[in-house]
């Protein structure tokens, strides 16, 4: 049985708000999960939580059965996340920005062949500042290249890109699933991945009709 990423009984809670509640998932290698919803619904604090940088109030997640949730030095060597903000700094070039994500995730190629991969290697030497949201999404993309991961977290990986770096994800997405990775990301687009490898998780069968968290027992604190 391949490795896979697993979710029970997940519970989040922003202030008094419940986003969601009993959320479950799983994400084997070699497959994607495609989260969909209505802003607010709890995908992009989903992800927020795999990755370790948002708390669930219940729940569990696990990898090949150990437990990771919150397990920080797990999470950064196995999971690379994209948020919906780019993560560069935009008074470096592009290439500065790469080389040095490249470094703190310990990639060993060269970030000149991944940026050729999404289209931006023409871009290298241009400071951030410069590029239109497309080219510098494709940038932030490269970032994910660079990562060893076999999980990506992608949280609307195709803002700002056109319909040729829509072509190019899609292939670099389908690619990383062919050599056992796993994706799960939130679009409100078609990603083009391969229909026998992915499913959908519809954020709203998660949600509650009452916003208020106290009606939930999570014997825990709130945070």
């Amino acid at each position: 049985m391949n490795d896979s990423l697993k979710g029970q009984n997940l519970t989040c809670i922003r202030g008094d708000r419940t986003i969601f509640s009993n959320l479950e998932f799983e994400l084997p290698e070699g497959h994607a999960v495609i989260l969909n919803g209505s802003n607010g619904s709890g995908k992009s604090s989903l992800m927020k939580i795999i990755a370790g940088l948002l708390s669930a109030q219940n729940g569990s997640l696990s990898y090949d059965g150990h437990n990771i949730l919150g397990n920080k030095d797990w999470i950064s060597r196995n999971i690379c996340y994209l948020a919906h903000k780019n993560g560069l700094k935009p008074e470096m070039t592009v290439g500065e920005n790469l080389k040095f994500w490249a470094s703190m995730e310990h990639h060993q190629g060269d970030v000149t062949l991944e940026a050729r991969k999404i289209g931006i290697d023409h871009c290298l030497d241009l400071p951030v500042c410069y590029l239109s949201s497309g080219q510098a999404r494709r940038a932030a993309l490269t970032r994910v290249l660079c990562h060893p991961a076999t999980i990506w977290l992608l949280d609307e990986p195709t803002v700002g890109l056109d319909v040729a770096g829509v072509e190019l994800l899609a292939g670099l997405m389908n690619d990383h699933l062919k050599n056992g990775g796993c994706i799960l990301a939130a679009t409100h687009i078609e990603l083009h991945i391969d229909p026998h490898k992915s499913t959908i998780l519809n954020m709203a069968d998660f949600s509650l009709k009452s916003s208020h968290a106290s009606e939930i027992n999570l014997g825990k604190d709130l945070l």
